[in-house]
């Protein structure tokens, strides 16, 4: 059994040792190149007959085609080749082990196409997208027979897709239609080559209700090809790509970005390329794209099947994403290395190791290990370690943090400001991570708040007196004039001094003067207690005793003032600072018992300030300012003068804002007048008292953060 064991193997050795060297004879012996109208036709003749087309790809910049020759070796004995043929330049032949690479350097990005027949590979190089066709000996051009024989596209459909997106999906007759998909101005063409259109599909399909980029999509046969129009509206991309023998083109809309500068294809930034795959393994593919990007890539083994595919100037991890979603596959990326798994077997492997994980940690050995902080109070651990109650302990599975693990606790020292856990080594580096990026110093704020408050004041008060008298009939202190033939007198006098002379209760003597002759009084009034000036006249006849006194009085004042007050307070990132100054005035109130009692209320000058450091180094500041002053006095006590800020802004460090103002002015024009008297023109102002007050009082407060710069230290 041993030997027949031992002879299976080596016939099996042996028929891949053949097979292999069967693979390698194969070689690229010439290349002939010649243009039939527009398109360049390459003929490629090889050692031995191609069994399968080779793979390839296009890159738009620069622009060049890449063919890739499986098991095959150069064997023209040149490493380039020129054609100078439209705007193909030249083809470089690149041997790497056993495999070779034909490029072929372009003038600008070209459609191309391949197709076997025997031992030639004939690539068809042309702008409109369609098929390769084959070269007999006679230089005829004949059709490949791939494609022989009458076909026509079996449907047309429209969808809407999941993100406003409108997909335009088109059955072909087989996976060998060739297909030109492009954007001409403000609208998508797709060209199918060697293709009819039935009646039933030609028509115009208005699509806007959906509510996708889409307006309508036109379908018309042109000779022996068929072309569709969509027509979009607004910001849009399109995409297109074929799964065996379905065509989608999607057409996406794109949200407007002004502080972008370029709108494209969101959430792929890859190099672009064009993708043309007939029938192809999938991991020749990943192996294509993998060449092109230089990552690494495994491929699980359950990986297989083939894939049609035609991708045209699409960025190389959207084609990628495409490649996986048309196979149920999904990647996992480590550095450059990809590993490339059916989504099932990725989720599996995932759900076995962090099974593994689990039974691990519930057998590893538990440490002990003890932490100093620096910067903060272990109490403020509490509750990051899930540690409740009144205790200094917590068990993990007690708790319902997600720090430790099921086995793991904590216990604080609040004497030595220390953390002991118990747990799995893993946990006791996540704690010891955490500890490091939070027991910091915390950056402290340097606030200094301007608060100026400014008056202007303007008074002037005007005022008069006028008093007269007649002493013609003044006889043994007696005043005034006779009423008829009775004992009663009338004179003019103006207070109580004048009455108590008509009474007799005040004698005039002859030392005296005549008092108190002022009929009008009407003075101005003071300000601020200082008494207004004068100035009076007196006009008087000698021989007819008659006097006439006028006493004028004014006074003007004008002040300017200005109070400025400057609090400063060093606080730290996110906690609250009081800084306070002034007065406690007296008040009588009220008990319940009818009783009074005094209180005291505070008159002062206090702001709260809390701020908060962005990320980007601005403060974010929430402040309250009071600006208070004793005013007038009344029977209970002194009245309080109250202004109040209370807001929250966003500062640049070191910068000044200005929270806000209060801006008072008072204007006042009072009279005070005899009437019908007062009103006399000119005459009048002898008769009323006049005031004049303009006063102007405003207040500003300024706010001033600056993050106090110290040295950083770390735990």
């Amino acid at each position: 059994m041993l030997r027949k064991g031992w002879g299976l193997l080596g016939a099996t050795l042996l028929m891949m040792l053949c097979s292999v060297a069967h693979a390698e004879e194969n070689a690229i012996e010439s290349l002939t190149a010649n243009q039939h109208g527009t398109n360049v036709i390459v003929k490629i003749t090889m050692k031995n007959p191609v069994g399968k087309p080779p793979i390839g790809f296009s890159i738009t910049n620069p622009a060049r085609i890449a063919l890739d020759f499986a098991q095959t070796s150069n064997a023209t004995g040149k490493s380039s080749q020129g054609i100078n043929l439209g705007d193909v330049r030249n083809v470089n032949v690149v041997q790497a082990g056993d495999r070779s690479r034909l490029v072929f350097n372009l003038n600008r990005p070209l459609s191309y196409a391949t197709v076997v027949e025997g031992n030639n590979v004939v690539v068809t190089i042309e702008n409109s997208g369609g098929i390769a066709t084959a070269m007999n000996t006679a230089g005829e051009q004949r059709a490949a027979p791939v494609v022989s024989g009458k076909q026509a596209l079996r449907d047309i459909d429209f969808r809407r897709g999941a993100t406003g997106e409108g997909r335009i999906v088109v059955e072909l007759p087989n996976n060998q239609i060739g297909v030109d998909v492009r954007q001409q101005g403000q609208t998508v063409v797709v060209d199918f080559a060697k293709t009819n259109l039935p009646d039933v599909l030609r028509r115009r399909l208005d699509v806007t209700d959906f509510g996708t980029p889409v307006q309508s999509i036109t379908t018309t046969q042109q000779g022996e090809s068929v072309r569709m129009v969509i027509e979009p509206k607004g910001l849009w991309e399109h995409s297109a790509y074929q799964s065996d023998t379905q065509l989608v083109v999607e057409v996406k809309p794109i949200k407007e970005q002004p502080n972008k500068l370029t709108q494209g294809t969101q959430g792929y930034k890859g190099e672009r390329l064009s993708l043309n795959f007939q029938n192809v393994e999938v991991r020749a593919v990943l192996q294509v794209i993998a060449d092109f990007t230089g990552l690494n890539i495994i491929t699980s083994d359950t990986v297989g099947g083939n894939l049609t595919l035609r991708l045209k100037d699409v960025p190389w991890d959207q084609a990628l994403d495409i490649v996986m979603q048309a196979k149920g596959l999904d990647m996992r990326k480590n550095g450059s290395v990809l590993w490339i798994a059916p989504k099932d077997e990725l989720l599996t492997k995932e759900k076995l190791e962090l099974e593994q994980k689990s039974q691990i940690a519930e057998l590893e050995p538990l440490r002990t290990e003890s932490f100093i902080l620096n910067y903060h109070k272990a109490d403020a651990f509490k509750q990051v370690l899930g540690i409740t109650g009144t205790g200094n302990s917590s068990s993990g599975s007690g708790s319902t943090n997600r720090i430790l693990s099921k086995r793991g606790s904590a216990t604080i020292d609040t004497r030595t400001n220390q953390l002991f856990v118990t747990d799995i080594p893993s946990k006791l580096e996540e704690v010891r991570a955490l500890i490091q990026k939070t027991d910091i110093p915390t950056r402290q704020v340097l606030i200094e708040a301007r608060i100026v408050e400014a008056d202007d004041k303007f008074s002037k008060n005007l005022g008069a007196k006028l008093g007269f008298a007649d002493l013609r009939t003044l006889r043994g202190g007696d005043t005034g004039y006779q009423i008829g033939n009775s004992s009663s007198r009338v004179t003019l006098t103006g207070n109580y001094l004048g009455v108590g002379e008509q009474t007799g209760q005040a004698k005039v003597t002859d030392e005296s003067y005549v008092p108190n002759t002022q009929f009008i009084n009407m003075p101005a009034a003071g300000i601020g207690g200082v008494s207004p000036g004068s100035l009076a006249v007196s006009l008087f006849s000698a021989a007819a005793n008659r006097f006439l006194n006028l006493e004028l009085s004014a006074l003007e004042a004008d002040g300017k003032g200005k109070i400025i007050s400057s609090p400063r307070v060093v606080t730290s990132d996110q906690l609250k600072a009081t800084i306070e100054q002034g007065t406690e005035l007296p008040y009588e109130v009220a008990t319940s018992s009818g009783a009074t009692s005094i209180m005291f209320r505070k008159a002062n000058l206090k702001m709260d300030v809390t701020p908060q450091i962005t990320p980007d180094g601005n403060i974010i500041l929430d402040v309250d300012v009071n600006k208070d002053s004793v005013g007038q006095e009344t029977r209970a006590g002194f009245a309080i003068d109250t202004k109040h800020v209370q807001t929250q802004v966003l500062v640049e460090n070191g910068g000044t804002v200005v929270l806000g103002g209060i801006f008072q002015q008072v204007e006042r024009d009072s009279v005070t007048k005899v009437p019908l008297l007062g009103d006399v023109p000119l005459l009048g102002n002898l008769f009323k008292t006049t005031s004049r007050t303009n006063d102007k009082t405003e207040l500003l407060i300024f706010i001033t953060p600056k993050v106090i710069v110290g040295k950083r230290q770390t735990p």
